[in-house]
């Protein structure tokens, strides 16, 4: 039975170190963290005890906040710099998603662990609602001996040894087992393995998975298998579901072993949400004829030696490039060396008058030169007040970088 003695946690924010002494930390835990959180990723550096540490763990947040559980009764939390409000706000731009008048729970969060359940209750709501109302179906292809004929017989060699009088047929046959209905499976059966789930949500969590269970396979799905999928009249409202699961399988794992349980740690790449927010908040808001692409690639070279993902283009009338974009999810005084060598070269190889680093607040030393035939501009998407106003705020900042 599992040791009941109360949970120890250990909690930083973005980009703080944390130190442990010894003693507080077990190695192997640590190593756990060190091969799962640094070696794959690095969300977390990890530095062992040593007399460069002066024999303290040292656990640096990078670009990811989060909640997890580890062996030991240990849980490490890692909090965001934003209220909690505000990074629902950017959540819902970054997935396009308005949930905030489905629930008053937005008012009550104070925490990451609320937010996560909070989106884990709408989306199993939501798959009970419709599994109330009738699945998704879809008609697939089937072949089968049957004593009478459905669809087309299939030709077949009689053999003496084995004689029938069944009919090979194939035929299309209704059914809910299919990819829509699966990644909702999928993603509920994550949910409810993850721990990370309060009461009231994991019952919710797991009444969905049960309610789907009998008519639906479980088979495993990423997150890219989320999206790019066709919605129509009848299966709308599983756009908004599938992007809850897309949300829910970014963000669950790498998996760290405690035993026979599996704890999978909830971890927010705060830097993929700040850029998806900016590019949606641009793509709905832009002004005609503008229009914003993200990551684009481009190749450069008569071989295409070299590849770039380009954060955010800028495209103005007749669908020419003004200027590329770089959101950075992180508050220096000055651009990087890296930083802007990187944004010159992706505006190089668009053709781009203009390269533009944006930043959640205004730099203390803001630049504004002539790198070659490339204008360098920093500017800034604010994290301070409500997107709205800062979205506005920014397109100012943009218009009078830009002349237009």
């Amino acid at each position: 039975m599992r040791n009941q003695t109360a949970v120890r946690h250990f909690t930083l924010s973005e980009y703080e170190t944390l130190c442990l002494p010894d003693s507080h930390l077990p190695t192997a835990v640590g190593e756990q963290l060190w091969r799962r959180l640094d070696q794959n990723g690095k969300k977390l550096l990890v530095s062992f005890p040593s007399p460069k540490t002066e024999y303290q763990w040292e656990l640096t947040a990078q670009g990811w906040v989060g909640q997890f559980s580890l062996p030991h009764q240990l849980q490490l939390n890692i909090l965001p710099k934003l209220p909690i409000a505000r990074l629902f706000q950017l959540w819902e731009a970054a997935y396009e998603l308005p949930l905030a008048h489905l629930t008053d729970g937005l008012t009550t969060l104070d925490s990451l662990p609320a937010f996560f359940n909070l989106l884990a209750h709408i989306l199993a709501q939501r798959v009970i609602r419709r599994g109330r109302q009738g699945l998704q179906q879809a008609y697939v292809p089937e072949t089968a001996d049957l004593p009478y004929v459905r669809g087309r017989l299939v030709p077949r060699q009689p053999t003496a040894a084995h004689p029938t009088v069944q009919l090979a047929c194939r035929y299309l046959a209704q059914t809910t087992d299919i990819a829509d209905n699966q990644i909702l499976a999928f993603t509920l059966h994550q949910l409810a393995r993850s721990g990370q789930c309060n009461p009231a949500a994991q019952t919710a969590v797991r009444q969905a998975y049960h309610l789907l269970q009998p008519a639906v396979s479980l088979r495993p799905f990423t997150a890219q298998d989320c999206q790019n999928r066709h919605y129509g009249r009848l299966n709308q409202d599983y756009a908004v579901m599938h992007a809850l699961c897309r949300f829910f399988l970014e963000h669950t794992g790498p998996r760290l072993n405690d035993g026979d349980h599996v704890i999978m740690p909830f971890l927010l790449n705060m830097a993929q949400l700040y850029e998806r927010s900016v590019a949606n908040w641009l793509r709905t808001q832009l002004p005609a004829p503008y229009q914003i692409k993200a990551q684009e690639s481009t190749t450069v070279g008569h071989h295409d030696e070299l590849c770039f993902q380009i954060d955010l283009t800028l495209y103005g009338e007749n669908g020419r490039p003004l200027a590329v974009l770089d959101t950075k999810y992180k508050t220096p005084d000055k651009p990087s060396q890296a930083d802007i060598s990187q944004v010159i070269t992706y505006a190089k190889a668009r053709g781009c008058p203009h390269a533009l680093l944006i930043y959640p607040q205004a730099l203390p030393q803001p630049l504004n030169v002539l790198v070659g035939d490339v204008q360098l501009h920093t500017i800034h998407f604010g994290l301070e007040q409500p997107l709205d106003r800062a979205g506005d705020d920014f397109l100012q900042q943009l218009w009078a970088q830009l002349h237009l």
